[in-house]
């Protein structure tokens, strides 16, 4: 059996990751904290067809597998995005398409202020093209500022709730979060395991974005040891330097095929669904966590700046591990390996 990535996955990724470098490098992540347009970089996903990748392609998709989203929301990860793709590609238009729901009525009437370069780039591109915030917990919603509409997995009954309420400060402030308004919502679907399997979902599209954090905080690290000199040579070129970046390597060469199987899983139905996508929560947030205590100890107090880029990608990487509950996690893997009793 082969486990490496085929061409057409590859040449996926190439194409997300060109596009991500030239219309979300730094600069854009740093201005969408400050509430700046996230436009350019909508727009180029959309015409890649991102937001909707994983509906058949019957339906005006991309048809992507679970497996296939990972190497594009690693990339999602590593640049940043100030944009809720994963939520949408990977989580809500998924349950839309199992729960019977037309996305284009789902989104249409709602959105960015009438008119913006997001709106008419959501609509125009067809199914798929808003953004979907996805609230899983009490308390603000992350993206709610930047999406269409919410969509709430907090019980065993899916809504779509409107994005209204007051924008909030948080760790990463480029995700634009929000306190919900009580207004009334839809029903998206009452299958309990339609939305167990979007929650799930979400995990997985945590743990892809974290190995892409990860990658790029740790680039990050390796760029700036090379070029910063200590008693006339690269600190890179130190002992101990190398081993906490072998450490961090290390973590996330790990953590990614737990990844992998865990898509897999989620894309084949497997019974061990569960145990897979917790597995790869718990590995990419640990790793994802590592990697940034890692890099901020090898820069040095540049690294605790607002001034420098590290801070974005580490708050990014710290914010998504906040999502997952390790706690509930690890419950289901002893579980799995039936070293506690299941509730």
């Amino acid at each position: 059996m082969r486990f490496a990535l085929t061409d057409d996955q590859i040449a996926l990724r190439d194409a997300v990751r060109e596009v991500l470098a030239d219309t979300c490098p730094p600069a854009a992540v740093r201005e969408a904290w400050a509430g700046g347009p996230v436009d350019r970089v909508s727009v180029a996903l959309v015409e890649l067809g991102l937001p909707g990748m994983a509906l058949p392609e019957k339906d005006g998709g991309l048809g992507l597998s679970d497996v296939d989203l990972v190497p594009v929301l690693t990339e999602v990860g590593y640049a940043a995005v100030p944009l809720p793709v994963a939520e949408t590609a990977a989580v809500a238009v998924p349950l839309f398409a199992a729960a019977g729901v037309d996305i284009n009525d789902a989104l249409s009437g709602v959105g960015s202020a009438p008119g913006s370069a997001l709106d008419r780039a959501s609509y125009m591109q067809g199914p798929g093209g808003a953004w979907v915030a996805v609230r899983r917990a009490a308390g603000p919603v992350p993206w709610a500022g930047r999406a269409s509409v919410v969509l709430d997995l907090t019980g065993s009954v899916a809504w779509m709730r409107p994005v209204g309420g007051a924008g909030v400060s948080t760790m990463d402030g480029s995700r634009a979060a929000r306190v919900l308004d009580e207004a009334p919502g839809t029903v998206v679907t009452e299958d309990p395991e339609l939305v167990a399997l979007a929650r799930d979902r979400a995990d997985l599209a945590t743990a892809a974005q974290l190995l892409g954090l990860g990658r790029r905080m740790l680039d990050l690290t390796v760029g700036y040891v090379r070029t910063r000199t200590q008693f006339g040579v690269p600190v890179g070129s130190f002992q101990a330097v190398k081993h906490h970046l072998a450490d961090a390597l290390l973590q996330l060469e790990f953590a990614e095929p737990v990844v992998y199987a865990a898509a897999w899983a989620v894309a084949t139905g497997s019974v061990h669904r569960g145990r897979d996508v917790s597995a790869a929560a718990v590995l990419a947030t640990d790793a994802a966590r590592f990697v940034a205590r890692q890099a901020i100890q090898c820069h040095g107090a540049i690294g605790y700046t607002v001034e420098y880029d590290l801070h974005l990608y580490a708050k990014r990487a710290w914010a998504l591990a906040a999502t997952c509950d390790l706690d509930a996690h690890l419950s289901r893997l002893a579980r799995a390996l039936e070293l506690e009793e299941a509730p």
